[in-house]
């Protein structure tokens, strides 16, 4: 058996709150994405390169297609892309939407400790609210943040600032979960313990500033933060 992974100094700081990422985090949405993305690049003649997806990572949306509108020197404005591509993901989502692995395990270790929970998004309120619907996860979050609830998008801080301020604690009490670049320098900005969890369309990135980086969402690391946290109550 495997050795449990030993915490670093920074980590055994008491954690009074998880916030979690929302797209490609706790669901594999980022895949719907790209193939989206494919689809509605291909029908102008373009491609999605690796280089183009990895600038719109983690951005607001209409911020994402206005970094692909430049890139391809498109016609098409942000809105148009914006209604294509939300039909193209509807009709996707349908099939291949899923968890990713180790949410639920990992949201019910947190529930056993008696920590707050919350989602920080760069997607809006109404996609947020319908994809929490979709698993039945609404309630189990204190605080939810979308694109609609700050000035500044991923990489600023603002919003994970704002996460801390309305979970009523400091943001190096919070723990925030990632898959993005984008994200992760969100949280570390903000002074969170940062822990990235790259997918499949993120392992390439540099993740060095992350305070951990693992496989999926219930990796021992990540449990053991929850379970140390238990042993600092507020």
């Amino acid at each position: 058996m495997a050795s449990t992974p030993e915490l670093q100094p920074i980590t055994l700081l008491p954690i009074h709150a998880v916030v979690f990422d929302l797209d490609g985090l706790m669901v594999n949405s980022e895949d719907i994405f790209h193939e989206v993305g494919e689809t509605t690049l291909r029908r102008r003649g373009k491609q999605l390169t690796q280089e183009l997806h990895t600038r719109m990572l983690g951005r607001r949306a209409p911020e994402a297609m206005q970094i692909c509108i430049d890139y391809h020197s498109l016609d098409d404005t942000v809105e148009q892309l914006l209604q294509e591509t939300r039909e193209l993901f509807e009709q996707l989502a349908r099939e291949h939407l899923a968890p990713m692995p180790g949410l639920h395990r990992l949201l019910g270790h947190i529930e056993q400790h008696n920590l707050p929970k919350g989602v920080a998004t760069s997607s809006g309120r109404r996609y947020l609210e319908g994809m929490l619907a979709r698993f039945d996860l609404a309630d189990r979050f204190d605080v939810t943040l979308t694109a609609e609830d700050v000035s500044h998008g991923k990489p600023h801080p603002e919003i994970y600032l704002t996460a801390a301020q309305r979970l009523g604690i400091e943001t190096s009490q919070m723990l925030v979960l990632e898959d993005s670049h984008a994200g992760t320098s969100s949280a570390v900005s903000a002074g969170a313990i940062a822990v990235s969890v790259p997918n499949r369309h993120t392992r390439h990135l540099d993740f060095g500033h992350a305070h951990h980086v693992v496989q999926q969402l219930d990796d021992p690391i990540v449990l053991q933060l929850i379970t140390a946290s238990s042993r600092n109550p507020k």
